[in-house]
């Protein structure tokens, strides 16, 4: 494509996904990516579709885009290797229980089927789980996907619709409607979109995304041996220790029948190697709630760098003060899941229409200090 009219630098499963909305719009897009799609953050997430809740904010951006997923996935399921086996977010005690109902009251509330499960019925839906757990919420409509795919299929829906890829770019600065290459050539469009992960700082140093390291395994075959996407409740709210690290277990049900095991949050460590004692901690949280786990093979384990934002929230919206330029960035662990409401929103901003929710949460201009 000799002249674009908007260039997308990334192309994770966000960059990608903003970029087929913005051609189906009628722009002219060209995605452009240092390796190739899904390549990057995409090719070691977890891939989950959830409905968090931790702020309104967030879940308005959750579920914004799950049903826009509910469309891709009516089409695309089984490229994407899509499993809508629900999520059981398992409570410990009395307290994690409480904070469950109020995530299914939320959540339900909200039009999105959650429901609380007594010790008994938990046991009866899960009986990998171990005896003696408070209960759980069990939310229907959440599942999984594998994130390359979706992103190298986005890619093929681009180019479909009339737009273009350029893949194996380093990209080295962002300019006022423009992208500087490694190899020294300039490549100009009215607008630009920076969907670059962690790599977003480096490129706009104004905007504060830094890495959140995460390790994770999968194991073996074990077809019929998990049903759900098994959370615990103390997902996204467990306290980091005096080493930085902070572990909450979520476990996955793969289409292949392996088992796909999380969670962990790192910060301030560059080293993208895996840790074997993180790597302990993981397992050990996993096989807290799951114990035959523990007579399970590992197979293999790696590590990611998810792209945060000091708040927590995603960067979505106009650079306030370099012209034409736009951020789509800073999903932390709900890139997959808020992709496509990311690019919605986003399109819209561009575009000067209403958007579906309000974009001022997400707004990069709240990183400007006085």
């Amino acid at each position: 494509m000799t002249h674009p009219d908007v260039i997308v630098v990334g192309a994770g499963i966000v960059g990608a996904a903003c970029a087929v909305e913005l051609q189906a719009r009628g722009r002219q897009v060209l995605l452009v990516d240092r390796l190739g799609p899904g390549g990057g953050t995409t090719a070691a997430g977890m891939g989950h579709l959830v409905a968090l809740d931790e702020s309104e904010d967030e879940l308005d951006l959750c579920l914004l885009s799950l049903r826009l997923w509910d469309r891709y996935v009516a089409e695309h399921g089984q490229r994407a290797e899509h499993v809508r086996c629900g999520t059981l977010w398992v409570a410990e005690d009395d307290d994690q229980l409480a904070h469950a109902a109020a995530r299914a009251e939320r959540l339900a509330r909200r039009g999105w089927h959650a429901d609380q499960l007594s010790p008994m019925q938990l046991a009866a839906a899960e009986p990998a789980l171990r005896p003696g757990l408070a209960g759980a919420v069990r939310v229907l409509p959440d599942g999984v996907v594998y994130p390359p795919a979706v992103a190298r299929d986005l890619a093929i829906q681009l180019t479909a619709l009339g737009g273009a890829t350029l893949f194996g770019a380093p990209i080295t600065g962002i300019g006022a409607g423009c992208v500087h290459l490694q190899t020294g050539e300039r490549l100009d469009a009215h607008d630009v979109v920076v969907a670059a992960g962690c790599a977003t700082t480096a490129l706009l140093p104004d905007i504060p995304v830094f890495p959140r390291k995460g390790h994770l395994a999968i194991t073996d075959r074990y077809p019929g041996r998990l049903r759900h996407q098994v959370v615990s409740m103390g997902y996204g709210q467990a306290a980091a220790g005096a080493d930085g690290l902070a572990v909450a277990a979520n476990v996955q049900p793969r289409p292949t029948g392996q088992w796909l095991i999380g969670s962990c949050r790192q910060d301030g460590i560059a080293d993208a190697a895996v840790d074997p004692k993180v790597l302990a901690a993981v397992l050990r949280s996993a096989i807290a709630l799951l114990p035959e786990l523990a007579r399970m093979q590992v197979i293999r384990s790696w590590t990611g760098m998810r792209p945060a934002s000091p708040d927590g929230r995603p960067v979505i919206g106009a650079h306030p003060s370099r012209p034409r330029t736009w951020l789509a960035t800073g999903h932390e662990g709900l890139g997959v899941t808020t992709a496509f409401g990311t690019a919605l929103l986003l399109a819209d901003l561009m575009a000067g229409q209403p958007t579906a929710i309000d974009p001022d949460p997400y707004s990069p201009a709240r990183f400007l200090y006085d």
